[in-house]
This record gives structure tokens, C-alpha cells and sequence, in this order.
């Protein structure tokens, strides 16, 4: 199968219809074999009755309900664990997205040889103070924090390689750092396209600000995990040690001082407790580096490692 387009979607049954229309039409130009995974994350309104029309109308639609609402990361991850096609492209189902953007990001993936493409809504028609100032503090955070030169992290029209979708988990708010996951699986060659943006048609945006705090938050964890996944002692046992041995100077200090100052008052002194909570804290840094090792070596993903290509094995 040539292109896998998943649609990520809460309470949107009157653009699903024209949106899958507009995806079928652009796909029988180009001659692609496709599916569409509609993924209904919870819909209050008749959303997966419209799905089921479609689906009963055109094989290339595919459903999958969820019971409540979960959220946009789970709704592409069981999007991506259902994909088949070769290039995987993630659009919203509000017709902010184009259709006519999937042949140029297939063309990127399987052509250019990019490992992920992500779109960039240069012309925005969203709110200025509640959606673009914001989004643009928070892009600026995350390529900072992970080295990843995208201008647009949010948006929702992506292209992947297969390979990189079945490679990935995608939980909690982590959907905007999918470049970030697929940086740390490996996959190197990640590259953006100027996207149409459009006015929403129909109903209301799903996200308020307090997307962006979660967002910032799993930023934090992606990286930590990144970086110290497989290895926490390196953090934690540094962390650790670097806390113990200051409180242990402190109190070696008052040793001393109070070798030879024999008046002088060890355990009044607020340096005397301030030690003891740092060497205790330090203790603690520790142990939890020490637990994370065990545990670590204990997962049965410890040596889950990407391999490229093999040559000569089978022979």
C-alpha cells in the first residue's frame, strides 16, 4: 500500500464526509493505493454513524472508536499500530489540513528519501493571543531543547516512513514531539514543507492553553528519557554524589572547627543541619539512580536497539 492517512477526530461529522472526498479524489488522481483510518477519540455528536456510512460507501475507510476521550496521542498511536501503507500522513479532520498536500509530502518521504516531514502553517487564520503567539513561544522552546530545526512542532500534517511510526510510542501529550521521538529512535532525516493552512469550516478547536503547559511538561520527560532512559544512574548517582560530597565538606569543616576551638558549638549551628539534609537528599538521589539501573536492566526493552540494515546474515 502506497499512503496510510490517519485522522485523529472528536465531534467532526460534518467535515468528515467532505473531508474524505477531497483525500479520495486527490489519491485517485495520483493513482496511490490508500486507506483512511478515522480514529474516534471519544465523539459526543454522530461522528462514528458517519464513519460507518463511509466506511459501508468506500473500502478504503477504516474505524476506530474509542470508548471516551483519550486524547490526540492515543488516537495516533493505535492509528499508527493499524497503518499498512508504506508512507503514514497524519492530518486534522477539521479541513484546516489540505488533502492536496499529501502528494508532495509522499513525494518528500519515498522520493527525497526524508524519514519524517513535518508541515509548517507559515500563514496562519488561527487567533492571534490564544493560539499564534503561544504556539510560536512554545516552538521556540522546543528547538532549543532538542536540537530539531522545525518551525511548526504542532502541526497536525505530518508524513513518516513506515518504519518510523512502527518504531515509536506516542502517549500522554507527546503527538507535538514526534520529531523528538524519532530523533531518539534514530531516525535522522527529519525536514518540514510549507503548508496551506485554512479557516475552520465547522465547529469549534478542541485545545485550550492548558495544552501547552502538559505540552511543556512531556518535552521534560521526552528529553530526560532520551537521554537517560537506558542509563538513570548516570543522572541520579551524579546528582547524588555532587549533594553528598557538599554536605559532607560542611561537616568536615566543623570537625575541624571544633578540633580546634573546643568552645566552639557543632550542633547549633544551622550549617550542622543544612549538611545533614544535603547528605541525606544526596543519599536519596542515589538510591534512585541505583533503582532505576535495576529496573532498567531488568526491562525487556533494555537492548531494544534500531538496526539500519544487515548484510551477509543470511547466507
Amino acid at each position: 500500500m502506497d499512503v496510510s492517512i490517519i485522522i485523529p477526530l472528536k465531534d467532526e461529522e460534518e467535515s468528515l464526509p467532505e473531508l474524505c472526498a477531497w483525500i479520495k479524489s486527490v489519491t485517485d488522481t495520483h493513482q496511490y493505493s490508500y486507506e483512511i483510518i478515522l480514529v474516534d477519540d471519544g465523539s459526543t455528536d454522530e461522528s462514528w454513524e458517519v464513519i460507518k456510512r463511509l466506511r459501508n460507501n468506500d473500502h478504503h475507510v477504516k474505524g476506530i472508536k474509542f470508548q471516551r476521550n483519550y486524547g490526540k496521542s492515543a488516537a495516533l498511536n493505535e492509528g499508527f499500530a493499524a497503518a499498512q501503507g508504506n508512507v503514514v500522513i497524519t492530518m486534522d479532520a477539521d479541513l484546516q489540513d489540505s488533502p492536496d498536500e499529501i502528494p508532495g509530502l509522499y513525494h518528500m518521504i519515498m522520493t527525497d528519501g526524508y524519514d519524517l516531514v513535518s508541515g509548517w502553517k507559515k500563514k496562519r487564520y488561527d487567533n492571534v493571543l490564544t493560539k499564534n503567539l503561544p504556539s510560536k513561544f512554545f516552538n521556540a522552546v522546543t528547538r532549543r531543547m532538542s536540537g530539531i530545526y522545525l518551525h511548526d512542532f504542532n502541526c497536525g500534517l505530518k508524513a513518516y516512513r513506515k518504519r518510523v511510526i512502527k518504531s515509536i510510542e506516542v502517549y500522554g501529550e507527546m503527538h507535538r514531539y514526534i520529531p523528538v521521538l524519532a530523533k531518539w529512535a534514530g531516525f535522522k532525516k527529519i525536514g518540514e514543507k510549507v503548508v496551506e493552512h485554512r479557516a475552520r469550516k465547522y465547529g469549534t478547536t478542541k485545545f485550550g492553553w492548558e495544552r501547552f503547559v502538559n505540552g511543556f511538561l512531556d518535552l521534560n520527560s521526552i528529553m530526560f528519557i532520551g537521554k537517560f532512559g537506558k542509563k538513570p544512574m548516570q543522572f541520579f548517582g551524579l546528582l547524588g554524589s555532587l549533594f553528598f560530597f557538599v554536605g559532607l565538606l560542611i561537616i568536615l569543616y566543623l570537625i575541624v572547627s571544633k578540633i580546634f576551638e573546643p568552645e566552639f558549638g557543632l550542633t547549633n549551628k544551622p550549617a550542622f543541619y543544612i549538611a545533614l539534609t544535603v547528605m541525606i537528599i544526596g543519599s536519596q538521589f542515589f538510591l534512585a539512580g541505583f533503582i532505576g539501573e535495576l529496573i532498567a536492566r531488568n526491562s525487556p526493552e533494555r537492548n531494544s536497539y534500531m538496526i539500519e540494515e544487515t548484510a551477509g546474515l543470511d547466507a
